[in-house]
């Protein structure tokens, strides 16, 4: 069909996108940033469109649903997610630095779609319990919400990066003096954990709405629901501690990778799980 062709190309503009912004990092010069930039915002506009065209496509097999319903469309979502979130901070911010660690990760996130055995691409009948509107709310905030924290990870690894080398020699090297500083990268990582801490609160509300309307009951520690509620404490400790404790710097930034480890985990790991969500595999 084509919007998979036309998602399938999107993995490599994505992949182009991160190649100039590392050109931009490693040559210092701003060119290529621009051109990244360009390139990313391209793959952002056939990302949507691919996305549209597969709504349509569904609405007009007579089946209408959102292109997020299996484990395919998430994927697909989530790297729209990242990209879109990306580029919104890099629109606001003015700085390409952080293109380099987050395009990655939605290129990662789209070719594993694309080739990955075993993935259904295929537009299909969703069952009762899918056909709600709370399934679309609920998978739109939880997926902002893991954009947000998947920002939070990349730029924790960059202030780890930066911290690491900010005395030693490579401290001159043009790739480390790029970066934003610790104090900006710190502050983002927080911007960033308070979003995703409120849109992933959003998607447990939404999530138990649905699970009432399809299964009667809106809570039942499936493993899925399990590692949502683990994955939104671990984030509630990291805010409280920033807030109440003064947590800045590494704290925050090891914080953001433990965080966004249960993130894949409650996304991916919990489907080798019986679980009520199995139906995302």
């Amino acid at each position: 069909m084509i919007n998979t062709t036309i998602l399938g190309w999107v993995t490599f503009i994505y992949f182009a996108a991160f190649v100039f912004y590392l050109f931009r990092m490693v040559l210092a010069r701003e060119f290529w940033g621009g051109v990244a930039a360009w390139i990313a915002r391209a793959g952002l506009v056939a990302h949507t469109a691919g996305l549209i065209i597969r709504w349509k496509t569904s609405y007009d097999l007579g089946i209408g649903h959102a292109p997020m319903s299996n484990f395919y469309e998430s994927l697909v979502f989530f790297a729209w997610t990242i990209a879109f979130l990306y580029l919104l901070m890099e629109w606001r911010l003015k700085n390409r630095s952080i293109g380099v660690f987050v395009m990655p990760i939605a290129f990662l996130i789209m070719a594993y779609a694309s080739i990955a055995p075993g993935i259904n691409q295929r537009i299909e009948p969703l069952i009762p319990a899918l056909q709600s509107n709370w399934l679309t709310s609920h998978v739109l905030t939880c997926f902002m919400g893991y954009a947000a924290f998947t920002v939070a990870f990349a730029l924790g690894i960059m202030f780890l990066i930066k911290s690491a080398t900010g005395t030693g020699r490579a401290a001159s090297g043009i790739f480390v003096r790029l970066l934003p500083s610790e104090y900006q990268m710190d502050e983002l990582i927080y911007s960033s954990a308070v979003l995703g801490f409120i849109f992933l609160t959003l998607g447990i509300v939404t999530g138990s709405v649905w699970a009432h309307y399809a299964w009667g009951s809106y809570w039942s520690w499936d493993p899925k629901e399990t590692w949502s509620l683990i994955t939104w404490i671990v984030y509630a400790v990291m805010l409280h501690a920033r807030l109440v404790r003064g947590w800045r710097g590494k704290r925050m930034a090891w914080m953001s990778i433990i965080g966004f480890g249960c993130v894949l985990f409650t996304y991916l790991g919990v489907n080798f799980l019986p679980s009520l969500h199995s139906y995302m595999t």
